[in-house]
């Protein structure tokens, strides 16, 4: 499976602009360059909490994509917001545990500062 092209072509994400990043051995990086139309508040560009989720979800599936080789469902995924989501943001995924049939991501959202702006716990199908 080329992963590159999987994600490159999925098109919510694609919608959005979540573009990952980099790919191997369990880990993934992504980024989203913000725009007036991810933005929650008309008078300052601040990511939707959607927009953020959505970052951390593909790049969570990327990392375990990484591992198993075919698309891995997402069956839950716990999001803590911790700051304001001002321009653009990158995540980082680590995968944890990866089951036969279920695998466990953490991702971190940052700010175009380094401002963690999201930390999440992603649990996906992958057997």
């Amino acid at each position: 499976m080329d992963i590159e092209e999987f994600f490159e072509t999925m098109p919510f994400a694609d919608l959005l602009g979540v573009e990952v990043t980099e790919v191997e051995d369990g880990h993934a990086e992504g980024r989203i360059e913000m725009r007036e139309e991810l933005s929650w508040n008309s008078e300052k560009q601040m990511a939707h909490g959607g927009v953020t989720f959505t970052l951390a979800d593909t790049v969570g599936g990327a990392a375990l994509v990484s591992l198993v080789d075919q698309p891995v469902p997402t069956i839950d995924i716990r999001i803590d917001y911790l700051s304001a989501g001002t321009g653009d943001l990158r995540a980082v995924a680590d995968v944890v545990r990866l089951g036969g049939d279920i695998g466990v991501v953490d991702v971190d959202v940052f700010t175009a500062d380094d401002t963690r702006a999201a930390q999440v716990r992603g649990v996906y199908k992958t057997g």
